[in-house]
């Protein structure tokens, strides 16, 4: 898990990336501008690292 939490950091967007215990392997942040973005563009290429089978993504949503 911690060889795949630094690969994912290389990707832009990417503000954290830990390898944790628990339920998850990794917990990443991404930072995009709008749903469309992150989904398109950012989530795409962490779901393209080897290693992920899966991913859950809960978008906080600043008001």
């Amino acid at each position: 898990a911690s060889q795949v939490a630094r690969e994912i950091m290389t990707i832009s967007g990417v503000t954290s990336s830990d390898d944790v215990t628990g339920p998850y392997d990794v917990i990443v942040r991404v930072e995009a501008a709008s749903v469309d973005e992150l989904g398109k563009a950012i989530l795409a290429k962490v779901q393209a690292v080897g290693g992920i089978t899966r991913t859950l993504t809960c978008p906080v949503v600043h008001f």
